[in-house]
């Protein structure tokens, strides 16, 4: 299990395991009273100190996501269920179909909380698709894009080609940050981090900067694996403080066949080690995970095997569902592995951990997906399998509802044509270094806000992405 008072060496440990058992409780005023107090006053290193201010903040971050009440949720579960009962409701809550909590003596649920009980339970999903036809549940943008004839035309290039990356559609892309009037000291620096591509060869490339507003910034290296764009600018009282980013890429679709007979053990086991080690705080190897993972896997050697095993079972026992913000999660496959669903970030850690688990090198993924006309951001992955090499893997995505068993697996080794890589890895550095807690602290996708006061969180400011196909086959 993940906790405050494991992941540090305490030394004051009386106190730490008050505050934790105080936040177990969800007693978050007197743990945040005790915090702020441990903070000023305690004996503690640099480090110590740092991690016990995200605590203050990330308590702060869970009661923003928790703001609706048993009233809110029942009106919105009796428009679509409107014989819901108390019975109900204790059976969704038990099932943890429905996310709540007890902060400061009061119940109180995720925002969410009744949108997801009908992603959740088998019922209710049933009973929500029947009020809502031909909604795809994917990754929550209910996409019109004819997805599997897409990724049938992709396994089609490939094979005719004898190319792994096909498909490619030119992408015009303008992001945008504003922060809220006089969330800033009018005078004062507020300083912008936003998201930016890298070229991966075949995957992503032929990258063209159009500008940004302010002109002047800081591109991070090509290499960086959460690659950013930085600018600043000085707030002016009663106004919006702007920042935004224009390009181009051009990104392609991605198919691999696998044989499983031609899959062997791993050759490069040195090279490949970081993508088969824990990293906490969230890869890691919890008991109760490697007991899930022998239950899956059984006795079964071959590691393409293994990894449709672990696919096919987070597919279909991990249910897609809008998720609290990362930062408020310690441990976020413990989170999966404990309330049974998860968005594609949760689904996707649960899955490289299996996977590491197994002796299956993974990696992170993220960035945007385009479904034209819709768009959502959206976490992936990638995935190694010996002699084939790295390929993409989507497990939201899932498998398919096809006969072909190339393209019910579509997404274990291939990738469609409209994504827009940001992340090759989680909680990376931005350049230059962000001096206050980042917002997102495992993903990048909508940008980072702070200036010398302090971080500026989601609620102060607002993102924008805008894209468009100006170009494909």
């Amino acid at each position: 299990m993940c906790s405050t008072a494991a992941i540090v060496d305490n030394p004051a440990e009386n106190q730490a395991d008050k505050i934790e058992s105080l936040i177990q409780e969800g007693e978050f005023t007197a743990a945040t009273h005790l915090l702020s107090n441990f903070v000023e006053k305690g004996d503690l290193s640099e480090s110590e100190r740092s991690h016990y201010r995200f605590e203050i903040e990330r308590l702060d971050r869970v009661r923003k996501d928790f703001t609706a009440s048993r009233v809110e949720v029942l009106d919105f579960i009796r428009e679509i269920y409107p014989e819901v009962s108390d019975e109900d409701m204790a059976r969704w809550e038990e099932a943890r179909s429905l996310e709540w909590m007890i902060i400061d003596g009061g119940k109180v649920y995720f925002a969410r909380a009744a949108r997801n009980l009908f992603r959740i339970d088998p019922e209710m999903k049933q009973l929500w698709a029947k009020k809502h036809a031909g909604e795809e549940v994917t990754s929550g943008s209910g996409a019109k894009l004819e997805l599997d004839v897409h990724n049938a035309s992709i396994i089609e290039a490939a094979i005719q080609t004898n190319q792994q990356y096909v498909e490619p559609r030119r992408i015009a892309i303008k992001q945008q940050v504003v922060v809220k009037a006089d969330e800033v000291p009018a005078g004062e620096l507020v300083r912008c981090w936003i998201p930016y591509p890298r070229p991966i060869p075949g995957r992503q490339e032929n990258l063209t900067l159009l500008g940004s507003t302010p002109e002047r910034h800081i591109l991070a290296p090509a290499d960086a694996l959460q690659r950013t764009i930085y600018m600043e600018k000085k707030a002016v009282a009663g106004e919006k403080t702007s920042f935004s980013v224009e390009y181009e890429l051009t990104a392609h679709g991605v198919f691999k066949a696998i044989d499983p007979d031609r899959v062997s053990k791993l050759i490069n086991k040195d090279e490949l080690q970081p993508f088969l080690s824990e990293s906490g705080p969230h890869i890691v190897f919890t008991p109760e995970l490697r007991e899930l993972s022998t239950k899956i896997v059984g006795d079964e050697e071959n590691p393409y095997r293994i990894a449709q095993l672990l696919f096919a079972w987070v597919d279909g026992n991990t249910p897609w569902a809008s998720a609290r913000e990362y930062s408020s999660i310690r441990c976020i496959p413990e989170y999966a592995y404990l309330n049974g669903h998860g968005d594609c970030g949760i689904q996707t850690l649960l899955f490289i951990t299996l996977c590491r688990i197994n002796g299956i090198p993974a990696r992170w993924q993220s960035g945007w997906e385009l479904q034209p006309p819709d768009d959502s951001m959206h976490d992936w992955g990638m995935i190694y399998f010996e002699p084939y090499g790295w390929v993409p893997m989507d497990v939201t995505y899932g498998l398919r509802q096809s006969d072909d068993p190339r393209l019910k697996w579509f997404y274990l080794s291939g990738m469609d044509s409209y994504r827009i890589i940001f992340n090759d890895d989680i909680s990376q550095p931005f350049t230059p270094v962000k001096t206050h807690f980042r917002s997102e602290t495992v993903d990048s996708q909508r940008g980072e806000v702070e200036w010398s006061g302090g971080n500026l969180y989601f609620d102060q400011w607002r993102w924008y992405f805008d894209w468009e196909i100006i170009e494909q086959p």
